[in-house]
């Protein structure tokens, strides 16, 4: 799945950057106007969601990740909301 994008759907915001946290690689959300925000970064995560909650919804929003581990993760996430496991030290 290199570079494959994932399309969202009604994800739960808190859950989400929560697994995009426990991402090793960059994961970008890509809008169809051409946006691209790096939502590893904690400042484009508060402009993006602010933007989703303002719109209230995200018509065409993908989601691209550099890291295949991470995409699969994310996609089971966005697929069955599943967290990631909790890493014990």
């Amino acid at each position: 799945m290199d570079n494959a994008r994932i399309q969202l759907h009604h994800v739960n915001f808190d859950d989400f950057i929560k697994a995009i946290d426990d991402c090793k690689g960059d994961v970008y959300l890509e809008t169809k106007d051409g946006d691209v925000l790096n939502l590893k970064s904690k400042l484009c995560q508060m402009i993006g969601l602010s933007t989703i909650l303002t719109h209230s919804e995200v018509a065409e929003a993908n989601i691209r990740c550099t890291n295949p581990e991470d995409e699969t993760m994310l996609f089971r996430f966005n697929l069955y909301g599943e967290m990631p496991k909790e890493k014990k030290e």
